[in-house]
């Protein structure tokens, strides 16, 4: 496969950590943000399928990605604060963080659910997303117009479960990060850290397949029509917008 240029430069000398990159949402982020000109981190639990969006990213001439091998359900503080000191070393800065792991687990009643696969949603939705938060808030603080961005969902009906609170829970935090931060200002006056939830809606993946497996596939759009709000906002278009919740 022949080399090309990235398509736009908006994203252009900007560090960008996705997770679940190479997942539906994740791979198609990971893919626009690289061909506008970031050099993406691309983070997720198996390392043969990194290095094969790696290879793709490389072919198709934007900046030369990162691998992050790291399990959101089985990390550790020690994991998240490596991370952290590795992008500072060997990057200098983090501009962007988008949230796109996500676990459905098992659509049953909530007096059915065990606590152990109840845990490993929690930790993949919820606790992972907020203990990398954690650990990355110094460096986005550091970086100017930084962007850190929610992937939300909002089913929250009967047999969602786990999945339905720790996506109600994430909004929850989400939003109380976005007013933390909202008044923490650059010299410009501008939010150091823009904090934003978007909602995609529908999309053709294998979590959604998973979740409604009656469901043909060409009934809902693929993640690729969904990616240029995400794109928009880690951009910082709208320098002075934080807090944003959209849905899609």
């Amino acid at each position: 496969m022949s080399k090309q240029a990235p398509v736009s430069e908006a994203l252009k000398n900007r560090v960008i950590l996705i997770t679940g990159a190479y997942g539906g949402l994740g791979r198609e982020l990971s893919l626009a943000c690289a061909k506008q000109g970031a050099t993406v981190l691309l983070l997720g639990r198996s390392m043969p399928h990194l290095e094969k969006l790696y290879d793709e990213i490389e072919e198709a001439g934007a900046p030369q990605p990162g691998i992050i091998p790291l399990d959101l359900e089985g990390a550790t503080p020690k994991d998240y604060d490596d991370i952290a000191a590795t992008i500072e070393k060997e990057f200098g800065q983090l501009n962007g963080l988008i949230h796109c792991a996500a676990q459905l687990g098992s659509l049953t009643p909530v007096p059915l659910y065990t606590m152990q696969d109840w845990q490993k949603v929690m930790l993949t939705n919820m606790t992972g997303p907020l203990a990398l938060t954690q650990a990355l808030l110094p460096l986005l603080d550091r970086s100017a117009m930084a962007s850190l961005l929610f992937t939300l969902d909002d089913h929250n009906t009967a047999y969602w479960g786990a999945y339905g609170v720790s996506k109600a829970a994430l909004r929850s935090m989400a939003r109380i990060l976005a007013d933390e931060q909202e008044n923490l200002v650059d010299e410009n006056g501008y939010p150091r850290v823009s904090v934003n939830m978007i909602n995609p809606g529908p999309m053709r993946t294998r979590l959604r397949a998973k979740a409604f497996p009656g469901e043909q596939p060409e009934e809902v759009p693929p993640p690729s029509e969904k990616v240029a709000a995400f794109v928009e906002l880690i951009a910082r278009a709208d320098p002075k917008l934080t807090c944003a919740d959209i849905r899609l």
